[in-house]
């Protein structure tokens, strides 16, 4: 996916919207101060999302992550491959390393970041 069609959470987590189909995953920013993702835990199919609410949990050989939607919804669909291979998420992060598939028919992107503003939030915080 284009990284400037996308929105992001300050928390490191990017979504495409699509309709009422809401793509969710971590940034290339996040994967990069993870190092190594050793484990990720998703969300069953038909689990309720809930914007600004844990989602699941993304470990490194580092730290624990809780991961957080960035919209409400329900899930639909869940990335089978980053749980069975959770380093494929650093290959392609805003492509095969998507998470989940949140379906809501109205989501509330308040809050959310541009492509340019989320830019600016992780220059502020490597230094």
């Amino acid at each position: 996916m284009n990284e400037d069609s996308l929105l992001y959470a300050s928390s490191h987590e990017w979504v495409h919207v699509n309709g009422d189909l809401c793509t969710v995953g971590i940034t290339r920013f996040a994967v990069e101060q993870l190092t190594d993702v050793t484990y990720v835990e998703l969300p069953p199919v038909g689990r309720t999302a809930t914007k600004g609410k844990s989602f699941g949990v993304i470990e490194s050989v580092k730290s624990a992550n809780d991961l957080y939607a960035p919209v409400s919804g329900e899930v639909v669909e869940v990335n089978s491959r980053v749980a069975d291979d959770p380093a494929s998420i650093a290959q392609d992060p805003y492509g095969a390393g998507w998470m989940i598939k949140i379906r809501s028919s109205a989501p509330d992107l308040s809050g959310l970041m541009k492509k340019s503003e989320y830019d600016a939030q992780t220059a502020a915080e490597s230094h």
